[in-house]
């Protein structure tokens, strides 16, 4: 039987950030692509909003 997994769910939506490109060494004159650069702190920051969201939501 399959369990949600939430922790599940943040590594695939971080690991689909990183697949939309990799750091390659030498390249680095390149404008910088947020999705691409700082997905897991995009990832951790939407996460945390949500959890503070429903937190209050909760203790109302």
């Amino acid at each position: 039987m399959r369990t949600l997994n939430p922790s599940r769910w943040v590594t695939r939506l971080a690991d689909s950030f990183e697949e939309r490109g990799v750091y390659v060494p030498g390249i680095d004159g390149g404008p910088v692509q947020p999705w691409r650069e700082f997905g897991w702190a995009i990832v951790g920051w939407i996460f945390t909003i949500g959890m503070f969201v429903l937190f209050f939501a909760l203790a109302t």
